[in-house]
């Protein structure tokens, strides 16, 4: 970019990084004040959204299809947002663009071929993590999506991308009564990233009441749990186990690794029979949406996983919400989920006894997963496991009967 943004968080210094993978060279994106191009929302030094501010349409139907708003006041936000750019105040009020140049080559020219007409683009920036990817909504001159397009840039979120492709396909052949799942509309390469075009889900249909709403999302997840069937086996000796001790054992020579090692020790003494099953990967409030006709729209599948202990999902969700919207402090949020394990999985039916391992081994995975993508390196506040995640686990088998302590 030929202008730096202002001085901000981080998602300002992502901008123009952003920026240069959408629109490369001879693109040349350029931060200004005014004029066409995208408008960057609320400001270049705290961008949150980019959307067409060429058409009031476009940028009001982007903001409000850009995230799952979740609480009634962020709801709101977004809705009063959609009016402003609706009728033209929006464009006035956040006077910050980044202006394209030439457009061949581009993303925009390649998705026009994939989709068989041209569309405008609308981009969310989210928070610093390992696994942040341009993701971007696409809509026609009137404001109706066409669909979203990921773009994987470096062999995490390429890895990703992949994954959410086949997960999309192969889901595709699955029974989910009652779940929409979006299909896939291109698979392929651009510009030496991996991309992804998929349909769009119908967000902007009535949803259900709050109550209804938790009472629909804890059976997807049951149903998500069982959709590639349920086996019922000790976890010594189970696939499951094996791989899981292997992804800790690949986090290499790190003092995570052996705290974690003891945890999956302190389970496998205890040799609890499991339901295993498949999980979606990362159910949190923004990645579905109960709708009033009955249908629970599920999308993000790049992490889902066959072979696991069932009600993983429920534990995800629960945890995420805990921390990202009461504002628990983790380790609490991780010690609460492990006394609450009976009546977050009751509705998977586990055997009896072992709903407390199974949240162990839940915050394993997790744990694993963050330590192998280097969350902390990339800024994302969960990274440091050894914070808040560990001690919790540590503590619970320390005074769990018979799980013989782990030493920390």
């Amino acid at each position: 970019m030929t202008a730096t943004p202002r001085v901000g968080d981080a998602r300002a210094a992502y901008l123009p990084e952003l920026a240069a993978v959408v629109w490369p060279e001879p693109a040349d994106p350029t931060l200004r004040r005014g004029g066409a191009g995208y408008a960057v929302v609320p400001s270049a030094a705290r961008p949150r959204l980019l959307v067409p501010a060429g058409s009031r349409r476009a940028a009001a139907s982007a903001v409000r299809h850009s995230t799952e708003a979740v609480g009634t006041k962020a709801r709101l936000r977004r809705s009063l947002l959609a009016t402003a750019f609706r009728t033209g105040v929006g464009r006035l009020a956040f006077r910050d663009r980044l202006l394209v140049g030439a457009t061949a080559g581009t993303l925009e020219e390649h998705l026009a071929e994939v989709l068989g007409g041209p569309a405008l683009l609308s981009i969310h920036i989210g928070p610093a993590r390992a696994n942040r990817k341009p993701v971007i909504q696409l809509l026609d001159e009137r404001g109706r999506p066409l669909g979203y397009a990921k773009l994987g840039v470096d062999p995490l979120t390429r890895g990703l991308v992949d994954t959410e492709a086949e997960v999309l396909r192969r889901l595709a052949a699955v029974d989910l009564p009652g779940i929409a799942v979006a299909e896939v509309l291109y698979h392929g390469g651009w510009g030496g990233h991996a991309l992804l075009v998929q349909s769009a889900l119908p967000v902007e249909l009535p949803r259900a009441a709050p109550t209804v709403a938790a009472e629909r999302e804890r059976a997807a997840m049951v149903t998500v749990s069982r959709c590639l069937g349920v086996d019922r086996r000790p976890f010594t000796g189970s696939g499951y186990a094996e791989r899981l001790a292997a992804e800790v054992e690949a986090l290499g020579d790190r003092p995570e690794t052996a705290r974690l090692r003891a945890a999956l020790a302190g389970v496998r003494g205890l040799d609890p029979t499991l339901d295993l099953g498949a999980w979606h990967g990362d159910w949190n409030g923004g990645n579905s949406a109960a709708l009033a006709d009955g249908r629970m729209l599920v999308w993000d599948w790049e992490r889902f996983a066959a072979g696991v202990p069932v009600g993983y999902d429920a534990l995800h969700r629960r945890l995420q919400t805990a921390i990202t919207k009461a504002g628990v402090e983790p380790t609490t949020a991780a010690r609460e989920l492990l006394a609450g394990a009976a009546g977050t999985l009751a509705p998977f039916g586990p055997p009896a006894g072992t709903e407390d391992l199974v949240v162990v081994l839940y915050l394993v995975e997790l744990a694993a997963r963050y330590l192998r993508d280097r969350q902390a390196e990339a800024g994302a506040r969960l990274g440091h496991v050894a914070a808040w995640l560990l001690p919790a686990v540590e503590d619970h088998l320390a005074t769990r009967p018979g799980a013989g302590g782990v030493a920390k």
